[in-house]
């Protein structure tokens, strides 16, 4: 038969109570040194009975053990420390700013004129002058911007009246060199014309040249 379950509470009895103290505290001991070996683990281990007797084990020296066990308590507790002063941090800034928005959210509804009715008269004047300062920085900015289109405008006038002076000198001078050619080319027709007319009728003269004395001789030569 195995063993019974044993109910975890003070064990009223002196005797049996120190006989359980015993065995448990021998058996924690040999489970700590098993752990150190098989699992390589840096292991302390402090008893104190009820009678104020200590018992301990350490594979390490147990002060260098105790101060890295407080270094990382502390290491720990600073790290929480550290990251509930980082998330009040975050809430107070994330409650800034969600009022920011609001604040900026009924400024811009008042410059449209809505939600106007709580304001109050001073509140009304000061809404008042806002929209008239913006109303000034606006035309500026407006006039400044129109200013600056006309100059545009009228350097590019400038520009298209140089371009098309340019175009007209062009196209003056196209034209008489166009009128020259024509000139040129009526005069060569004429000479062709005038070098054709005479190769016409010089043959005709010479032929009658010719012919005359021959036939007057005839008639000198019968009579």
């Amino acid at each position: 038969m195995g063993r019974g379950k044993i109910e975890i509470k003070r064990i009223e009895n002196t005797t049996n109570r120190q006989v359980t103290f015993c065995k448990r505290r021998n058996g924690l001991l040999k489970k700590a040194y098993e752990l150190s070996v098989l699992c390589d683990a840096e292991v302390s281990l402090i008893v104190f009975s009820s009678r104020g007797r200590l018992y301990e084990y350490a594979n390490n020296n147990i002060r260098s053990t105790i101060d890295r066990y407080k270094k990382a308590s502390s290491d720990h507790s600073n790290t929480a420390s550290i990251t509930e002063i980082n998330a009040q941090y975050y809430q107070q800034e994330s409650a800034k700013l969600r009022h920011q928005i609001q604040m900026l959210q009924n400024s811009n509804r008042h410059l449209m004129g809505e939600a106007v009715s709580n304001l109050s008269v001073k509140e009304l004047k000061q809404l008042e002058n806002r929209l008239e300062r913006g109303m000034t920085r606006i035309r500026s900015k407006k006039h400044e911007l129109l200013l600056a289109e006309i100059e545009y405008m009228q350097k590019r006038e400038m520009e298209l009246e140089n371009e098309s002076a340019c175009l007209r000198t062009k196209i003056a001078e196209v034209e008489r060199f166009q009128q020259a050619n024509m000139v040129t080319g009526e005069e060569l027709n004429a000479m062709e014309a005038l070098a054709a007319s005479r190769n016409f009728f010089a043959p005709h003269f010479l032929e009658g040249g010719t012919a005359y004395p021959q036939t007057s001789k005839k008639i000198l030569h019968l009579g």
